[in-house]
């Protein structure tokens, strides 16, 4: 990673330009051709540096509920329910744990009763009925800015 790519990182993560053309915004502040913006963001999600591109609004404001969820599952059944997670829109994202819970989730919806509809679908579909629901009692905002 070289410079260049360290401050288009730095962009995307705080000032992505909300543009038609966002990327050639990118490569105009880093004197750089769109092209090659594009080349090097494309290679920068192969590589795992990026995972995701994409905004992150607070729920609430939106009218909608949260809850982050755990999940004890057996490495047996692991692919089986992250695909039964996964399949529900709602599910931003998961990970695995080196935790007694190992499987970890975020899940938004309209109302608290369209979560608990899913989670009790998802462990009639995995067998896996040990789900914790923790939604959020108090907010704190924490920056997420890697500065490189």
């Amino acid at each position: 990673m070289d410079t260049i790519d360290k401050k288009i990182l730095n962009m995307l993560q705080t000032g992505f330009p909300l543009e038609a053309e966002p990327y050639r915004v990118v490569a105009e502040r880093v004197g750089i051709d769109e092209d090659e913006a594009l080349k090097r963001v494309k290679k920068l999600k192969e590589e795992g540096v990026i995972r995701r591109i994409g905004a992150v609004f607070e729920p609430r404001a939106l009218g909608y509920v949260s809850t982050l969820c755990a999940a004890k599952v057996p490495p047996s059944k692991m692919k089986q329910f992250v695909e039964a997670a996964n399949s529900y829109p709602g599910v931003t994202h998961n990970y695995r744990r080196s935790h007694e819970y190992n499987v970890w989730f975020t899940f938004i919806a309209t109302s608290r009763k369209e979560i608990d509809k899913a989670l009790g679908e998802i462990k009639e579909k995995t067998g896996i009925a040990d789900i914790l629901d923790m939604p959020a009692k108090r907010i704190f905002k924490i920056d997420v800015t890697f500065e490189l």
